[in-house]
């Protein structure tokens, strides 16, 4: 008979997946980093494969063989169905008694905030919303891009950017700095040449996200169309969070509003400031802050949420993270 340990936690994103080993009073016995979790390009079993060599890592340097509980937040698990399908791949791997599955973006929210209360809003690849209440409640959005009617994320935001460069360096639109710093970073004379390099894939489809940054980068220089469509993250960012705070009828009470993922965590003064400015006429009472703690920590509050420890044990695991 193996030892068992509390809480497994698991945070497994697109690029990378982070697992912890705690015991009940929140000691992290060990940790481990493995690679993306993409379901969906490979199916549940091959992105489990994926999770399970850390899992094994992180159990043999804990000294255990299984859990008692299962947190783990996955990307890609946007519906209820994918929730549980997930779930239970995961009760199949034997790496906890019980299992609970959120969606990645919950365990940003939960790193940031002091308890499970408040809204999160990420700004990755992708834009997602979630918001939760002690009580159990949840708020979130599909956020599987156009057709659940997110827009900005950085893969959106670099294809804006060389909409309107295109159309500007040909005179479709109206004129634009984008249209030199986007073809430039790649050091390239034109859209022109950029175009036939993107459709060639001279230059690597997954290279695009690039073209965020130098978005940032123009608006800072004053373009009216680079600043224009960072107006409208901000726009989007407070929008989704508005909505999360309504449905939980957290309006009227001071509650956190967390800001996590490259693009926000990034702090852009125009986009911070924006976000903050609309958030005050919005949502007066929300308090905006960007999240920089490791989104594993998230999961791993959540788990011990799940499993009733003590205030004690929260603190202890907060700061193994945060020292």
């Amino acid at each position: 008979m193996g030892m068992t340990a509390g809480v497994l936690a698991i945070d497994a994103g697109n690029s990378k997946t982070d697992v912890a080993v705690l015991t009940p009073d929140g000691t992290v016995l060990a940790t481990a980093r493995g690679d993306g979790f993409r379901p969906h390009a490979t199916g549940v079993e091959a992105a489990l494969d994926t999770v399970a060599e850390a899992v094994t890592e992180a159990f043999t340097t804990a000294g255990v063989t299984t859990t008692d509980h299962i947190s783990a937040c996955l990307a890609n698990a946007d519906f209820p169905f994918e929730e549980e399908q997930l779930a239970a791949a995961l009760k199949a791997r034997a790496w906890g008694t019980t299992v609970a599955v959120r969606n990645d973006t919950f365990a940003i929210l939960r790193a940031g905030a002091a308890e499970p209360r408040g809204v999160a809003v990420v700004c990755g690849a992708g834009i997602n919303c979630v918001g939760m209440r002690p009580d159990g409640r949840t708020a979130r959005f599909p956020a599987l891009g156009r057709i659940s009617g997110d827009w900005g994320g950085g893969w959106g935001l670099a294809e804006e950017a060389l909409w309107h460069a295109a159309r500007a360096a040909d005179g479709r639109g109206a004129p634009t700095a984008l249209a030199h710093t986007l073809p430039a970073h790649f050091g390239l004379p034109s859209m022109y040449a950029l175009i036939e390099a993107l459709h060639r894939e001279h230059i690597a489809p997954a290279r695009r996200h690039e073209l965020t940054p130098v978005l940032f980068t123009t608006a800072d220089s004053g373009d009216r169309i680079a600043r224009a469509l960072v107006d409208r993250l901000a726009e989007e960012v407070v929008a989704m969070a508005t909505v999360a705070l309504t449905r939980l009828d957290l309006l009227e009470e001071e509650t956190p509003v967390l800001l996590g993922g490259g693009v926000l965590a990034a702090r852009h003064p125009r986009l911070d400031a924006g976000i903050r400015d609309l958030l005050a006429s919005r949502a007066p009472k929300a308090v905006p802050q960007v999240v920089t703690a490791s989104p594993v920590l998230g999961a791993a509050l959540l788990g011990l949420d799940d499993v009733g420890a003590p205030v004690e044990a929260q603190t202890r695991t907060r700061e193994h993270y945060e020292h």
